[in-house]
């Protein structure tokens, strides 16, 4: 698959041409507070050291980010640049950072369905972010869709990067990242903001971290299943989300009650939250009595339990993609709009859409699965690709002086790169 990469001189906050005129994009200001003045001429002013090649921030939103972001995190420490985690106390975020052992400032929560508690709360945790980044002052901040990331780099002044893989989540009007990046797969021109600031890797979010699992049986026994068991991994819909669509809990239900029936099918619920959990244990006590249904009792590796199961059915995106990228047989009960990645995913037979009851019956095949030794190796461009992008960034805001005497050769890769962020600050 063929991915692109943009010259970010083109999209730079001051451009200078020969005449010396200069003209201003995006609108991209220094804000005035005098605490924020303070902050960034301090960390604009910063000289660099020959080992010092700066800070990352990233911030863990979700759960699905905490696996996706592990090994780019890995490799940027590789390259020589200090990060600061952050996590939003939702879902498993926290459980998942542990078990990843990464070292993070837990900060904020999840504010619920409703949407003025999630404004509320948006802006609570942004405030709450504050402190630690005006402390740490970092030079890029990183994330998967953190909207109070996006308010406290814009406040700040800090140069941000924005990922995302669902083209149909809501986009903020009133303030955007320096940068997106998405998958190849997603067109450019549905991708919100400027056109010459969208950034692509091949592939899909999933096809980052994949590549580095390893299988480890003790799962199995972990749950109280027998080899011999058929297992399916069900995951409920993401009721809470803004893209959440009641159809999803139809086919969720639909699901429940088809499984249940066949008579060898062990059922997997990965719950997104504890409500979640106490939901489905009183709708369906009977099946956790008959042991036909049970719940892990702490987060544990989903790689690892989506690879010793047969199949998945799950109305989430993440899930649903991990198990494609593992090649283990995925229903989609999502039915939200359904975007440009998992339409690839289809139409690669990667993925079936169940799109109703009858859909649940006729499409699910209740088989096991014949499982290899270990997962088809895939090469890792995915990680190499957003990784040599981010760098790319530093390097061009962050230039390191030369030793007196030596001259450093870049190799054409370097080259190629350091194109992607060419730009100035204006003062």
């Amino acid at each position: 698959m063929s991915h692109h990469r943009v010259d970010v001189k083109e999209a730079q906050f001051e451009r200078v041409d020969e005449s010396h005129k200069t003209s201003h994009i995006s609108g991209f200001q220094k804000p005035e507070h005098p605490i924020i003045r303070s902050y960034l001429t301090t960390r604009l002013d910063r000289h660099r050291t020959i080992n010092d090649k700066g800070k990352i921030w990233i911030d863990l939103d979700n759960s699905p980010h905490v696996p996706f972001f592990a090994p780019i995190i890995e490799e940027l420490q590789r390259h020589g640049y200090s990060l600061v985690l952050t996590a939003r106390d939702c879902s498993q975020v926290r459980e998942l950072a542990d078990l990843f052992h990464l070292n993070y400032k837990l900060i904020g929560r999840h504010s619920g369905k409703n949407k003025i508690r999630k404004m509320t709360g948006l802006f609570f945790r942004a405030l709450q972010l504050l402190p630690t980044i005006l402390r740490e002052k970092p030079d890029l901040a990183v994330s998967h869709c953190s909207r109070a990331q996006i308010i406290v780099s814009a406040s700040l002044g800090i140069p941000s990067l924005q990922m995302g893989d669902y083209e149909f989540a809501t986009p903020w009007v009133f303030v955007r990242p320096t940068w997106s990046m998405c998958p190849a797969v997603i067109p450019d021109e549905v991708v919100p903001g400027c056109p010459k600031r969208i950034l692509k890797y091949p592939g899909i979010k999933e096809d980052v971290y994949v590549p580095r699992f390893v299988p480890n049986p003790s799962i199995r026994p972990q749950l109280g299943l027998q080899e011999q068991d058929l297992v399916a991994i069900i995951r409920p819909p993401a009721s809470e989300a803004h893209y959440h669509n009641s159809g999803s809990d139809e086919l969720f239900e639909a699901v429940v009650k088809f499984l249940s029936q066949q008579p060898d099918v062990k059922l997997v619920v990965l719950p997104r939250n504890e409500k979640q959990a106490k939901y489905v244990k009183s709708h369906w006590p009977a099946l956790f009595v008959n042991g036909k249904m049970r719940i892990p009792a702490h987060a544990v590796d989903g790689l690892n339990l989506i690879w010793y199961s047969d199949f998945v059915v799950s109305a989430g995106g993440t899930m649903n993609r991990e198990a494609a990228a593992l090649g283990v047989p995925v229903y989609s009960i999502f039915r939200g709009k359904i975007g440009a990645v998992d339409r690839y995913l289809s139409q690669t037979g990667r993925l079936v859409l169940v799109a109703s009851v009858q859909d649940v019956q006729t499409k699910i095949q209740v088989a096991r699965r014949i499982r290899p030794a270990r997962p088809v190796s895939v090469d890792g461009i995915a990680l190499k690709s957003i990784v040599e992008q981010i760098v790319a960034i530093m390097e061009a805001q962050n230039p390191i002086p030369k030793q007196t005497g030596m001259t450093t050769e870049r190799n054409p890769r370097e080259c190629e790169t350091a194109g992607l962020a060419g730009q100035r600050f204006v003062e």
